[in-house]
């Protein structure tokens, strides 16, 4: 429901996930509204990588609210996902001491591999609990987690879905809901994306033109994060009823899990 702000901001409700996300109007002004979101979007506003934050106001309820700029553009589709402006977009977010830092001082969660791995176990399905693949995947991922070298923590979005980036009308490519960022291995948000968009016989290629030099330890933390993103996606997916999609991300994980001692480079 709409409803009114003391400035005279009318907010319309815009969809997505969390149902936080608005177009506020006041005469022929359009902003885009959210409530409750990250103090982090600041950093991000001033490095460019989300759209310009104009203010932030706390109103009436408790709830703080955050307007930046209304611009028309578009998601990228599946094909895009692939391309150079969202591996350009992610380098620099991953390498950002500055961003680090900010997100630090707001005190980011900070994850590990175990984090990851609870988010997958808490609240399980039975069916999903008793699937024999998903079984035998989620005791080599728990087996494991001593293995991987998690010592590298960058920012990280937590989300990369293609619905999650925009290219405005200029072309400008902009990375928005930051609700999940953390900070994390920078292998978490990398095989998100390689996972729901690049074949697995492309991921070297897309490892290469992402500036990584490949070696043992890099190849472990691909592996285990590719495995725990099937996982986790598997899990949303049955919750959501899309059994498609579960199914084929079944056979991904198969693939990835029988895959898991060879080379990706």
């Amino acid at each position: 429901m709409d409803y009114k702000m003391d400035s005279g901001w009318r907010l319309h409700p815009i969809g997505g996930d969390t149902g936080q996300a608005y177009m506020g109007t006041r005469a022929e002004e359009r902003v885009f509204l959210k409530r409750n979101s990250s103090p982090f979007l600041a950093a991000l506003s001033v490095e460019g990588i989300t759209p310009r934050l104009i203010w932030t106001k706390r109103v009436g309820n408790g709830d703080v609210l955050t307007a930046q700029e209304w611009l028309n553009g578009r998601e990228l589709n599946p094909d895009e996902m692939k391309g150079k402006p969202v591996r350009d977009i992610l380098h620099r977010i991953h390498h950002s001491e500055n961003l680090l830092k900010m997100l630090q001082k707001v005190k980011g969660e900070l994850f590990n591999p175990i984090n990851f791995y609870n988010l997958y176990v808490a609240d399980l399905p039975d069916d999903l609990k008793s699937n024999s693949v998903l079984q035998q995947v989620t005791e080599y991922v728990k087996n494991s987690i001593a293995s991987i070298d998690d010592s590298q923590k960058t920012v990280c979005h937590g989300d990369v879905n293609r619905k999650n980036f925009l290219l405005d009308e200029e072309d400008r490519l902009y990375l928005v809901d930051w609700e999940m960022v953390k900070i994390a291995d920078p292998f978490s948000d990398i095989s998100t994306l390689l996972v729901q968009y690049v074949p697995y016989e492309e991921w070297g290629i897309w490892l290469e033109q992402y500036g990584l030099r490949m070696n043992d330890s890099m190849e472990r933390r691909l592996e285990w994060y590719s495995l725990m993103v099937c996982l986790c996606m598997i899990k949303k997916s049955h919750s959501q009823g899309r059994n498609v999609e579960m199914n084929q991300l079944i056979l991904l994980l198969k693939k990835l899990y029988q895959n898991r001692l060879n080379s990706y480079l």
